[in-house]
């Protein structure tokens, strides 16, 4: 039912399936509070994946309870701490100019004479058009639209989305797709692994990192940049260049949202508080509001 609704659930499915064999070893026949409030205190490590997995069994267990009085619904609030984003860190323009260039500079990797191409592309892809790491690595070559366009397909919340690209970014894409045809093999993805398959998202964080210490680049903070935070900083810098009558900021932010694929608006909110820059403007035309001019 909430799979029909758009959740795709692929963490759950797999927790549930495994505190339902849990339940089953233990003989249970309905779910029960105390083997719900075992099995997670037993395959979680922080208290945070513990709320987590005993929240979707009480989600599950409600569901069942509903028509069948057995099943306990676990509690799953008790000692909960709130809920907290970490802040995101924002690129600046000459950080991402020394990301492109160590990136450009990485071993040879044999059999993949790719790994430098690749990582340029998919860094400059991700910083220029907000992408999720995933939905760059989902790309194939069909969703290569005309006129510089990337038909993003089934992502969160299984909503596809067309995303425009700059044309310095259509540039670089073709001379990359022109490396890429002479090396890859038959697989159609436009980023590729060294053994020619889809690449994983660790082997992607990975190498991420790597070209963060070459390029020197967030190394003295305790949490280190990481690769979402280029969509961050997209967001940020778009928000920066809106302008700040009410009825732009309101058509800006549609826009945007729709453009990065945030299922509500208000996740795309969040951003404003990302820079100084943006916060001293927004400052600026509350300051201007309150003394009765229009910002």
């Amino acid at each position: 039912m909430r799979r029909s609704l758009g959740f795709k659930l692929e963490k759950t499915a797999r927790h549930l399936t495994a505190f339902s064999r849990y339940a089953i070893d233990r003989g249970d026949t309905h779910v029960r509070r105390e083997t719900a409030i075992a099995w997670a205190s037993a395959v979680s490590s922080t208290p945070r994946s513990h709320q987590r997995r005993l929240r979707e069994i009480a989600l599950f267990a409600r569901f069942l309870h509903a028509e069948d009085r057995a099943h306990e619904v676990p509690h799953h609030h008790l000692n909960r701490s709130p809920a907290t984003r970490p802040a995101p860190y924002i690129y600046t323009s000459e950080e991402l100019a020394r990301m492109l260039d160590a990136a450009g500079n990485l071993r040879r990797q044999k059999p993949s004479p790719l790994r430098r191409h690749i990582y340029v592309m998919l860094i400059g892809l991700i910083a220029s058009t907000g992408l999720r790491i995933s939905e760059a690595l989902n790309l194939r070559l069909g969703d290569l639209l005309p006129d510089g366009v990337l038909h993003i397909r089934q992502t969160k919340f299984n909503k596809s989305r067309l995303v425009p690209m700059h044309a310095s970014v259509i540039d670089a894409l073709r001379a990359y797709l022109e490396v890429r045809r002479r090396f890859a093999g038959a697989d159609d993805h436009v980023f590729l692994s060294v053994d020619a398959k889809p690449m994983a998202q660790r082997t992607v964080q990975n190498n991420f990192a790597v070209i963060l210490r070459k390029a020197g680049v967030g190394q003295a903070r305790s949490r280190r940049p990481r690769i979402h935070d280029l969509r961050h900083t997209f967001a940020t810098r778009v928000l920066e260049q809106c302008a700040m009558r009410r009825d732009d900021i309101a058509r800006d932010f549609v826009a945007l949202s729709t453009y990065l694929g945030h299922a509500t608006i208000r996740n795309t909110y969040w951003y404003l508080e990302a820079t100084p820059d943006l916060m001293g403007d927004i400052a600026g035309a509350a300051e201007a509001l309150i003394d009765g001019r229009r910002p």
